[in-house]
């Protein structure tokens, strides 16, 4: 099967440039603030003497939407309704967009104290890549005209000028039958003056949702959910939480609504109209869902709720604005419970302090006579306007006035705070982000909202180890601006991203901190193992001086047809030989293991950089070392993948079962006809030496064909398989096995 390159990088992105990315509010649709690609800050290397503040970029107005990131630029939004491009590494203006329509100011505060002075971009924008000609920019601003009138407009923006995609703007209007105040009696209206949009865009599936809260508790307003297609940005679902009732903000501190693998949306909801009389599926019987954790399907694009949980006292604390959605929701990976049964959670928390963790399969739904959730801890933390983090089976939380706490995850419950900051964070609390080499060298952030704003880093494993706070260098070397209330440190690319009241400051390794060149990992481009290399294999070698400034992707030699083995001035031997660089940047360079390292156990690898070259790394070699390339860039969840009709494998698109999947992989090792350093494959087909096996939800499928992929560079592997009629429907593991050497666990196909 023949794949048309676009399509092919569409699935694999990592192929080329296997860089994190920050696309969405906290990294990933979970929510889990994790990034697990970062090689460039250790806890070895994060300090005061080697870490600080690199320089700040000037907005026109405050950065309240987390600041996103995409091939070495950086997105960010502003409350003077502009949309900004800048180089990551240099903060250079790429471009720059005004959102305001003609004769249109950014909307005032509506005699609300909560986003001051102006009210322009407040919830962070959404990137997809694959989405127009050159990727797209979501973003929905607020502006009034000279008339007096207020506009919300959802805009699509390319990523690489800011023009206007796909006929927008266009206005957000919306109505709902109910008999809320928001309305006639017998439907709703929404009313852009009354609302503001702080949580995140999310995407699911090709529709976007937009999530709405209001302007303090100034009624009337009520609960909407809006979702809009991102390619032709149609209005396609609307749904209203309190239609019969009233308030039910989605206010969440500007987490996004979070997803699971299925597409499910789950929200937690403010303080409003409890509807405690139930019908006979033990939903509310008017509808209204206030101060509830609200999970909404969203089959054919379209929000329903399918499930709920709402504590047994909702409606005392509901009207005592102890709401639970002043914090963001989660949902957590897979864990056992104490019986070793897998679980599928979703923690939440809020004014009352309890963290409510559900079971995403059964919620619990409201009875007054108790809480009949998967697990609850009463008064854990103070009041929670934050969402929390989680990294290596931890539960990280910043509540107000509170430390920065750890819950770790284990025998199927979260247990006692295992350790803890020793400053605590003031209104509004801290939402960490975390970054980490897979599970190594664990780092957590955290920005704290005081006069001057302050970056806090920790140790992951111990949070009473601070390896660096922005006051700690002398004569105020770090300061970078007043505090912001929301904001979310964006942590890719060795490089940390804080909000503030007039921009963004930027943090990283320091000059002195950092020799010329130096490696830290050497990892298998897709599947982001660090075990032995393969001839062969696509590998991502991560760490500093190892490249320019500025990324450089691989071109082919004019005369030989290869793939050349310096790019912009990067070089790699193994072992002696030349490897051919597929992508060089400072931090991070992509290269095909030669394959005339094949036969010899171990190889000293060494990376050059204009002249200076890093110390030797000892690798081991084997005869494969598989890894499947994963649409996420991590070797976790979708997996680059093709249906039988040539079109993206992916949740809106299964694969049925006993039908044909290609996949994309690299490691496979020596092919015959024997695979040739730095070429490009031709439509002979090239088929691996060794045997191959795989299986997808744990059936064995049918191989006819394993090899090198046609008319693609000689190291990327595609593997042909027919699913077994006995697969399991859903997004099921898929795990590939050659000379007995299997790929990691984590990657994923949609099966009907």
């Amino acid at each position: 099967m023949r794949i048309p390159l676009a399509c092919l990088l569409a699935a694999c992105p990592s192929l080329l440039h296997a860089q994190a990315s920050v696309l969405t509010w906290h990294n990933d649709n979970a929510r889990t603030g994790q990034n697990l690609q970062e090689t460039a800050l250790t806890p070895a290397n994060v300090n005061a003497s080697g870490f600080g503040k690199l320089f700040t970029i000037p907005t026109d107005g405050k950065v309240d939407a987390q600041p996103l990131y995409f091939n070495n630029v950086l997105y960010v939004a502003s409350e003077h309704d502009s949309v900004y491009a800048f180089n990551a590494n240099s903060g250079t203006l790429l471009w720059q967009v005004s959102l305001l329509g003609a004769n249109e100011t950014t909307s005032d505060s509506r005699n609300c104290s909560q986003v001051v002075p102006e009210i322009g971009i407040t919830s962070t924008p959404l990137i997809d890549p694959r989405s127009g000609p050159n990727g797209t920019i979501y973003a929905v601003a607020m502006t009034k005209d000279s008339a007096g009138n207020y506009h919300q407009r959802l805009h699509a923006l390319d990523l690489t000028t800011g023009a206007e995609e796909f006929g927008g703007p266009v206005e957000v209007q919306a109505t709902y039958p109910g008999t809320s105040h928001e309305g006639s009696g017998t439907a709703l209206s929404f009313d852009p003056k009354q609302h503001e949009e702080r949580a995140a865009l999310t995407l699911v599936n090709g529709v976007l949702y937009t999530a709405w809260t209001s302007h303090c508790d100034i009624t009337p307003y009520t609960s909407w959910v809006i979702g809009y297609d991102e390619a032709t940005l149609k209005q396609v679902t609307v749904l209203n939480l309190t239609p019969d009732g009233q308030e039910g903000g989605i206010w969440q501190a500007g987490a996004g609504p979070a997803v699971d693998s299925a597409g499910n949306l789950y929200v937690l909801i403010g303080n409003g109209s409890v509807d405690s009389t139930l019908n006979a599926g033990g939903f509310p019987s008017k509808g209204d869902y206030g101060n509830g954790f609200v999970k909404l399907s969203t089959t054919n694009g379209t929000a329903a709720v399918a499930d709920y949980f709402t504590m047994s006292n909702a409606a005392s604390e509901s009207n005592a604005d102890e709401d639970l959605g002043s914090g963001g929701p989660m949902v957590l990976p897979s864990v056992n419970d104490s019986q070793g049964n897998v679980r599928s959670l979703a923690v939440g928390a809020g004014k009352d302090g309890n963290i409510y963790v559900v079971d995403r399969s059964n919620m619990g739904k409201f009875s007054a006579s108790g809480n009949n959730i998967y697990q609850e801890l009463p008064s854990a933390l103070g009041q929670v306007f934050s969402s929390p983090a989680w990294f290596n089976g931890t539960l990280y939380y910043g509540s107000v006035g509170s430390p920065l706490q750890a819950f770790p995850f284990a025998n199927g419950r979260f247990q006692a705070i295992s350790s803890q900051s020793s400053s605590a964070f003031e209104f509004p609390g801290t939402t960490p982000s975390i970054s980490a080499n897979g599970t190594s060298n664990g780092i957590v952030w955290a920005a704290e909202n005081s006069g001057n704003a302050v970056l806090h880093a920790y140790d992951a494993t111990n949070l009473a180890k601070e390896l660096y706070n922005s006051n700690q260098a002398a004569k105020g070397r770090d300061q970078f601006g007043a505090g912001n209330k929301f904001i979310v440190p964006t942590v890719v690319n060795g490089k940390v991203y804080v909000g503030t009241t007039t921009g963004v400051g930027v943090f990283g390794l320091l000059a002195s901190g950092a020799s010329s060149v130096t490696v830290t990992s050497v990892n298998n481009a897709a599947g982001f193992a660090t075990s032995a290399i393969a001839p062969g294999e696509i590998v991502s070698i991560y760490g500093s001086g190892l490249g320019p400034a500025a990324p450089a992707q691989f071109s082919i030699d004019s005369t030989t047809g290869m793939v050349d083995s310096t790019l912009a001035g990067t070089r790699v031997l193994f072992g002696g030989f030349a490897a051919p660089i597929l992508y060089a940047s400072a931090t991070q360079v992509n290269a095909i293991v030669p394959y005339e390292i094949a036969g010899q156990s171990q190889v000293t690898m060494q990376a050059s950089y204009q002249g200076t070259t890093s110390s030797g790394t000892s690798l081991p070699v084997a005869s494969a070392s598989p890894g499947i390339f994963t649409s996420s860039m991590t070797g976790s969840g979708q997996a680059a993948a093709l249906n039988q009709d040539g079109s993206l494998n992916g949740p809106s698109n299964p694969a049925a079962k006993g039908s044909y999947v290609s996949v994309y992989f690299t490691g496979g090792g020596q092919t015959n006809a024997a695979g040739v350093t730095g070429s490009v494959n031709s439509l002979v087909l090239k088929y691996l030496v060794q045997p191959v096996s795989a299986t997808v939800g744990g059936q064995a499928a049918q191989i006819t064909f394993a090899g090198a992929a046609p008319q693609y560079v000689d190291g990327l592997e595609q593997l042909n398989i027919r699913l077994s009629n006995n697969t399991p429907s859903g997004a099921q593991p898929i795990g590939i096995s050659v000379g007995g050497n299997s790929s990691p666990s984590g990657a994923t196909i949609f099966v009907q």
